[in-house]
């Protein structure tokens, strides 16, 4: 029996008021356990050298190595060898286009599948889903297709923001662009507002964290969910896929 995936969702790498993975780093040591070597894929932001840096000095402060995987000419190699993954934030479509474009997609899943834990924050946890539809992003490039990694069987909404009732503002909500995406596409969506992560383990997704989340399902009615909460039942077994 192979071991079971072992996912950690972060909606934002920063909360307002404090620094880089501040509000999430207990999780982060937790969820890494023994693990000492970390690979980062920096492919979210333009410049991968700054980016790389930012995050090997923060990983760094909570006793784990961090290598960046655009440094390397063998990238599936250094895959295999890795203790662990995390994917930052940035622009979705940039960072998948070029998981796609260097063929990184399926040695990145296969691992994770057997027991590699992947650590994603907003953009990176957007490629966990089956497909990048529900990003907030502007496709500033085409990747081949919107399919990505598809470590959880639903789909991820980072830094979901609530209807304002006040707001005169008379663009499309939210929540309104991912009802729209449940009329044409059967996944679960889960909205994870700032402040809030997804622990994807033992067959199980808790959400945990301060802000909670708004759970969308095609033909139901959205579903507040609370930090502590097991979702699983509405969004799927992550083993399941």
């Amino acid at each position: 029996m192979r071991p079971r995936s072992r996912v950690l969702l972060i909606s934002n790498s920063t909360v307002y008021g404090r620094s880089y993975l501040d509000h999430v780093e207990e999780e982060i040591r937790n969820f890494l356990g023994r693990a000492k070597a970390v690979l980062f894929f920096p492919f979210a932001l333009h410049d991968r050298d700054e980016y790389a840096g930012k995050a090997k000095a923060r990983f760094e402060t909570m006793g784990y190595s961090l290598a960046s995987v655009h440094k390397v000419d063998n990238h599936k190699a250094v895959i295999e060898k890795a203790d662990a993954f995390f994917i930052g934030g940035g622009n979705t479509f940039r960072l998948l286009k070029a998981l796609q474009d260097l063929d990184l997609i399926e040695p990145i899943r296969r691992k994770v599948r057997n027991g590699t834990p992947y650590i994603g924050s907003s953009a990176g946890s957007n490629v966990a889903g089956p497909t990048i539809k529900t990003t907030k992003d502007m496709p500033i490039v085409q990747p081949r297709s919107f399919d990505a990694l598809g470590l959880v069987p639903f789909q991820i909404s980072p830094h979901y923001l609530d209807p304002d009732p006040a707001s005169t503002h008379m663009g499309e909500t939210q929540e309104e662009r991912i009802l729209q995406f449940l009329e044409e596409n059967e996944t679960p969506v889960v909205g994870m507002r700032e402040g809030a992560w997804l622990l994807a383990e033992n067959g199980a997704v808790f959400l945990k964290g301060s802000t909670g989340a708004r759970i969308f399902r095609r033909g139901h009615p959205p579903v507040e969910a609370t930090p502590g909460a097991d979702i699983s039942e509405l969004v799927g077994a992550p083993d399941a896929i």
